[in-house]
């Protein structure tokens, strides 16, 4: 009987070990369980979060960095003027503005229009601190202004740029205070070049940038900046019906900043060149309707006494006609180039002059009575 026992003791003792084999792996699971459904998708969420966090594309880069760059050079402005009611009593009235620091020395460069009637000018920087600014000079020919805190205080200068180099679709990038909201950064493109605005303070501004970042009241005066950081352009206007953005922004080119600024530094205001005529561009039916030399350029209407082109011997119209609805006097010089480069348009020729110098001589190419001249005119300033 015992050894019956034994027998079936052995007997059952393989069984088991068989068995124990065959479901190692059951036991092992038993041992270190897996996690379940539910953590498995906490961890997944959790790490797919953190990935999110992580994950920073190119375009969110290059935001980044630029506003890390520029930011700290970028000023709140608030300008302060002072009006009498009706009561003679003094209302203080304050406008804000943006601005960005262009040097070492503490120049701020800004909206003509955010500074023009101004008792007192207060910056913030972007630490926070309020410093009062004085003015250096205003153009309201170019809606810029230069003001200045003291020097030493500053620890961050903008880049300015090439606005030459601006190409449409490129990415724009405006920091400003819209409604006094320090420091915010909007993006987009570069819409368009070469736009033109009327002002209510001032004459047209000419030869904008378009952009569609969003731009505010109290965005005026401060950067919109390319891909490097680079200042292209100061914002200025905005298109809108309602006040507010709607897609459509202008800036000031960042080349014809510098050279209002540099004016503006060093004598405090700007002095334009002077030639003294009034003119029409030349066009295809203009040209074949007077049977004019050439279908571009400028016909000279009227020469000013006194003036630069007076005293260079340019001659301008002896009859009048008609023509369509006008009425022009014809037969004065004809503009043509000046300095060699070709003039088409009646713009063309002031903004030539714009960016020439008062007592720059300039050579002027022109048709008189069908025979071609070259003047030279010695520029001078503006009255």
């Amino acid at each position: 009987m015992s050894d019956k026992i034994r027998r079936y003791g052995w007997l059952l003792l393989i069984l088991l070990l068989i068995l124990i084999w065959w479901n190692k792996h059951a036991i092992l699971d038993f041992v270190q369980p897996r996690p379940n459904s539910e953590s498995l998708e906490f961890n997944q969420s959790q790490n797919s979060q953190e990935s999110r966090i992580t994950v920073i594309s190119a375009d969110e880069r290059i935001n980044i960095d630029v506003f890390r760059k520029v930011h700290p050079a970028v000023v709140n402005i608030v300008a302060t003027t002072l009006s009498v009611n009706f009561w003679m009593e003094i209302i203080p009235r304050e406008g804000q503005g943006s601005g960005f620091i262009i040097d070492g020395n503490g120049y701020i460069l800004t909206n003509n229009h955010v500074v023009a009637r101004a008792q007192k000018i207060t910056v913030t920087l972007s630490s926070g601190r309020k410093l009062s600014a004085n003015l250096v000079g205003r153009d309201p020919m170019s809606d810029l202004a230069v003001i200045k805190i003291p020097s030493g205080i500053a620890d961050t200068v903008a880049v300015l740029g090439d606005s030459d180099q601006v190409r449409v679709g490129q990415k724009a990038v405006a920091i400003g205070n819209p409604f006094g909201l320090s420091h915010t950064l909007t993006t987009g493109i570069v819409s368009a070049l070469n736009r033109e605005i009327r002002t209510r303070e001032g004459p047209p501004i000419k030869d904008l940038i378009q952009t569609d970042a969003a731009i505010n009241p109290g965005n005026s005066g401060g950067p919109l900046l390319n891909s490097n950081g680079e200042v292209i352009g100061i914002n200025t206007a905005i298109f809108s019906l309602s006040g507010g953005y709607q897609g459509i922004g202008f800036a000031i080119p960042i080349n014809r900043a510098k050279e209002v600024a540099t004016q503006l530094i060093t004598s405090g205001s700007v002095t334009r060149p002077w030639l003294g005529i009034t003119g029409v561009s030349i066009t295809q039916d203009l040209a074949d309707e007077l049977r004019l030399v050439t279908d571009t350029g400028i016909l000279v209407i009227e020469v000013i006494k006194g003036s630069p082109a007076d005293r260079a011997g340019l001659r301008g119209g002896n009859r009048e006609v008609i023509v369509g609805s006008m009425r022009l006097l014809i037969g004065g010089d004809i503009i043509t180039a000046m300095n060699g480069r070709p003039i088409k348009k009646m713009e063309g020729l002031i903004g030539r002059l714009n960016k020439s110098g008062a007592g720059e001589t300039v050579s002027l190419s022109i048709f008189r009575n069908g025979t071609p001249y070259n003047v030279e005119v010695l520029l001078t300033e503006k009255p």
